[in-house]
């Protein structure tokens, strides 16, 4: 690392603000090989990654007026899958060491990570560098020449580039979003979540939503949108769904940080009885690409970005900081009903393809959080979700099935 310590991104802040036993705010990041894991291999493969990944080699410390991350000595050691996805890596009782863990369980590698550390465009970056090196120390001879899946410099990927592409820019006439409807119900108790992995076919469902007119991410919000409406009580019914969808920055902006850098854009409907998928798609397809246009994203990103740059804000306390953070995190949580992220096509290197099977991941939620992942003809949807009830999934999953959709479906376990 370039320096011995640096402040955490403005990301990070709300993360650290409103991290709790039920949402833990980590991100877990899988990579299921074509053959059974060797624990000794994949633990000298994190060892040899984290050396050429030192912004991850850090702890997190509180300081009187900001959060900062410091360079740490401490190692990764690999260990076999033991604990509930996404359980927490920072807490009082887990200061002074490291904010990721790397697990293994039969043929899978899992990376955990604290999202004040980094989003999942970084984590799967930096899962993919060690999956790499696990390849190469497996088949040394079949690995030779292999390109390394990520080419950026040390500072590239240390970027704070929130800070580096504000532009103080300002939407005009931008209406706040109205209150969304939510899932009730009893949540799972000792602060459990379940988690499920739905996998379907890339070009079924691209079939699908080609035939729509829509892209993939408008078919399956605008398929949540719908499970969710048969689940609402009548009263609710009136509010509209409102799906968050994470942006990628790095879409819009030179960036090739490895750090948090993403925002959310909201699509909200009051979904009608009446409303079918072909209905409901188009208007979600319409909604998003509005939301995704690169003045409206560059706007968002600067106004998000202006508090750090309000004079008098550095000197206030950080346990004042993080009530106000706190605060408007709340608000913000009224105006949304579920979370869905899709990460896109991953890929790894040519020569790595014959030993990966697929990508999976998931992130730690209040409700319902779904992220999108798609490898080769292999289309994952991971959900968390802290309810009870698992309806509103069911709904999802026999919808797809009575559209005409093949879906393998895994579940955890936990207690009622």
């Amino acid at each position: 690392m370039s320096q011995s310590w640096y402040k955490v991104d403005n990301v990070a802040k709300v993360f650290l603000a409103t991290a709790s036993r039920r949402d833990p705010r980590v991100i877990r990041i899988s990579c299921t090989l074509q053959d059974p894991v060797q624990p000794e291999l994949l633990n000298e493969a994190l060892r040899s990654t984290a050396r050429e990944w030192p912004q991850f080699q850090v702890t997190l410390h509180r300081g009187l007026f900001w959060h900062y991350f410091e360079s740490t000595d401490l190692l990764p050691t690999v260990h076999e899958e033991d604990k509930a996805p996404c359980a927490p890596l920072y807490v009082p009782e887990r200061r002074n060491r490291l904010l990721y863990r790397v697990t293994y369980f039969n043929n899978r590698i899992n990376l955990e990570m604290f999202h004040a550390l980094t989003d999942g465009n970084g984590g799967f970056l930096f899962l993919k560098s060690i999956v790499h090196n696990y390849l190469s120390l497996c088949h040394p001879q079949e690995m030779l020449g292999a390109a390394t899946p990520n080419s950026a410099s040390a500072g590239e990927r240390e970027q704070d580039s929130f800070r580096k592409f504000y532009g103080a820019s300002k939407r005009s006439n931008v209406q706040k979003d109205p209150k969304a409807c939510h899932l009730r119900g009893l949540r799972l108790p000792y602060d459990q979540l379940q988690f499920f992995e739905a996998h379907l076919s890339v070009q079924e469902v691209l079939s699908k939503a080609r035939a729509l007119g829509v892209s993939m991410t408008s078919y399956i919000g605008a398929s949540m949108m719908l499970a969710i409406y048969a689940e609402l009580p009548a009263l609710e019914r009136g509010k509209p769904i409102t799906i968050s969808l994470p942006v990628n920055l790095r879409n819009y902006y030179p960036s090739e940080t490895a750090r948090n850098f993403f925002n959310s854009v909201y699509v909200g409907i009051v979904v009608k009885e009446t409303d079918t998928l072909e209905t409901l798609a188009p208007q979600f397809d319409a909604l998003l690409k509005e939301k995704l246009l690169p003045e409206n994203i560059r706007a968002q990103m600067d106004e998000f970005e202006t508090l750090e740059h309000m004079p008098g804000i550095r000197p206030v306390p950080l346990v004042i900081k993080n009530a106000v953070v706190n605060l408007f995190t709340r608000n913000a949580d009224k105006r949304v009903t579920a979370v869905l992220s899709n990460m896109g096509r991953l890929s790894v290197p040519e020569k790595l393809t014959p030993y990966v099977r697929s990508f999976s991941a998931f992130s730690s939620a209040k409700t319902l959080f779904t992220v999108v992942t798609s490898y080769g003809d292999d289309l994952v949807l991971g959900t968390a979700s802290a309810l009870r009830s698992t309806n509103v999934l069911s709904r999802l999953y026999r919808g797809f099935v009575q559209n005409g959709l093949a879906v393998t479906l895994y579940a955890t376990e936990v207690e009622k």
